[in-house]
């Protein structure tokens, strides 16, 4: 199992220089990734008056202060955004890191705060369309050869985005749903990574290892070719007793869980505060036996 740490684009990490002073800690505490949330307004009543920061200029910093730590979006709106831009963020920051980007994807929320409040549909069968069809043109742009697509709503023709990717064919593709629903697993199947909520575990509340364990047996179930690797990212807070820390995480490895990401409570003030934050990263990632 390896370790993330995860934290907002607003807030305190808002800023870029804060943001960089994170990753080099994360990365000297033995972390093994650092990633990022990708919102706009995110909720407009609960971050009224809250400075936000680009998350790809966020992730540059993360990457310029570090050498080994994995960095990404956990997740991108890939219906929010152009694929032919985002596909130039993605593989400058993969070519900049080294080949350490992973990639989460998913289709946004919340829906009507940050796509209602600039226009855009909010419906959610059209975005869940253009996240699909964008993950597979953005897969295609970053083989760097040429791309001819013509879909419900995207077209691109003759166009060659390079440089490709460093990571071949491209990098890692997470993506991330709420369980019990299966179209977003069914989708998180077809690519590299699954990164599930649970209705019965809120954002910082670690997953009941049975939901856990179902997750997984269905996802394997979805699979075409069960042989490639397969990561299952779940998280929450984790005791800094280690003792404790690994009673709570172990048996999510054993259920099939590949990544713990440490994820303050989304109640409150903490999750967005570097105090708290780097408290926790200073401690270090749980020690599994």
């Amino acid at each position: 199992m390896r370790f993330s740490i995860n934290i907002p684009n607003f807030g305190d990490f808002a800023d870029a220089h804060t943001v960089a002073r994170v990753a080099a800690a994360a990365e000297e505490a033995g972390w093994d990734g650092l990633f990022f949330w990708d919102h706009v307004v995110h909720s407009k009543e609960q971050r009224r008056g809250q400075p936000f920061g680009d998350p790809w200029m966020l992730m540059t910093a993360a990457a310029l202060a570090t050498s080994r730590i994995k960095l990404g979006p956990l997740v991108t709106p890939v219906a929010r955004r152009r694929p032919e831009q985002l596909a130039r963020q993605v593989a400058t920051l993969d070519s900049m890191s080294g080949g350490r980007v992973i990639f989460g994807a998913g289709l946004g929320g919340p829906i009507t705060d940050e796509f209602g409040s600039f226009g855009d549909t909010t419906d959610a069968k059209v975005l869940a369309e253009r996240l699909d069809e964008g993950l597979d043109v953005l897969a295609a742009y970053w083989s760097g050869e040429r791309v001819d697509h013509t879909g419900k709503h995207y077209r691109v023709d003759d166009v060659e985005l390079l440089p490709a990717t460093v990571q071949s064919p491209r990098p890692p593709v997470w993506i991330a749903g709420y369980w019990p629903k299966k179209a977003p697993m069914r989708r998180a199947a077809r690519w590299d990574g699954a990164v599930p909520l649970f209705t019965s575990a809120n954002h910082g509340e670690a997953p009941p290892v049975d939901e856990l364990r179902e997750l997984v047996a269905f996802i394997y179930e979805q699979r075409e070719d069960r042989s490639t690797p397969y990561d299952v990212i779940v998280g929450g807070i984790s005791p800094a007793d280690a003792a404790q820390s690994r009673a709570l995480v172990e048996p999510l490895a054993e259920a099939g869980a590949t990544w713990w990401d440490e994820r303050q409570l989304i109640r409150g003030k903490d999750f967005y505060r570097l105090e708290p934050v780097m408290r926790r990263i200073e401690q270090g990632p749980p020690s599994l036996s």
